[in-house]
């Protein structure tokens, strides 16, 4: 079932209206979904519902409720990538497949081997790499759509993290701790986890010794050194099927 995401205050006792341009264009010219057609809605926050298409009036479309239920599918730990930031399109990959695995932030990252230049215009990229996160989010059912923040340089890292979030920078010269063996040797489950990741080439050997030096745990992905593209998702799943499943 078709899933869309509106703000709360756009949900009544009975009925829902979705009014984004975008969304109509969707439901109308490329679903091509009528009334009476049923469709899910998420608040991104705790509910979702299940509704039945009426009429497309000029204030918007109007939705009515048959069910509501609190998120089924949004994971128990909050989990936020720190994402060296890879060229071309891979960081448009990245998000779809991270929103997919049950990530909750992406935080793009100039680190010392970024390949792409920090020219001041990354901003712009932001809508886009929105957009990619509520698509993928609406397609896997998510309740919310992941947080992409603005692009931060390295050294912003440490502002960055929460001091409650249990932290893991994924190092190609680790070769013994995994993620398995962190996660278990936790008093308690994590409710947050924070995931650095190096772009092409990995760490710089001083960006590698900051973060040890910041008490956080380096681990192994394996036997085998993986793409930047892959690290980070790989990471998730291992999170997940640790903590979740």
């Amino acid at each position: 079932m078709n899933r869309f995401f509106v703000n709360p205050n756009q949900i009544e006792d009975q009925m829902i209206r979705i009014v984004r341009k975008e969304d109509l264009h969707h439901i109308k010219t490329v679903l091509r979904l009528r009334a009476g057609d049923r469709i899910e809605v998420s608040d991104g926050i705790q509910w979702e519902y299940e509704g039945i298409i009426g009429q497309l009036e000029p204030e918007g479309l109007k939705v009515q409720i048959v069910s509501r239920q609190a998120f089924a599918r949004e994971p128990k730990v909050h989990i936020t990538l720190f994402q060296g930031i890879p060229k071309l399109g891979k960081m448009d990959f990245i998000i779809q497949k991270a929103v997919e695995l049950g990530v909750s932030e992406v935080v793009p990252v100039f680190m010392a081997r970024t390949v792409v230049a920090d020219k001041g215009n990354f901003g712009k990229k932001l809508v886009r790499y929105e957009m990619i996160a509520e698509e993928a989010a609406a397609q896997c059912g998510r309740g919310i759509v992941p947080y992409i923040r603005q692009a931060i340089p390295f050294s912003k890292i440490p502002d960055a993290l929460d001091p409650v979030s249990t932290v893991l920078f994924l190092y190609e010269n680790e070769k013994n701790i995994t993620i398995k063996e962190i996660l278990r040797s936790l008093p308690s489950i994590p409710k947050q986890i924070a995931l650095i990741v190096g772009p092409e080439g990995g760490f710089d050997e001083k960006e590698a010794e900051l973060l040890k030096e910041m008490g956080i745990s380096c681990v192994t992905l394996g036997k085998t050194i993986l793409r930047t593209e892959t690290a980070g998702l790989a990471a998730l799943a291992m999170c997940m099927y640790e903590l979740e499943l």
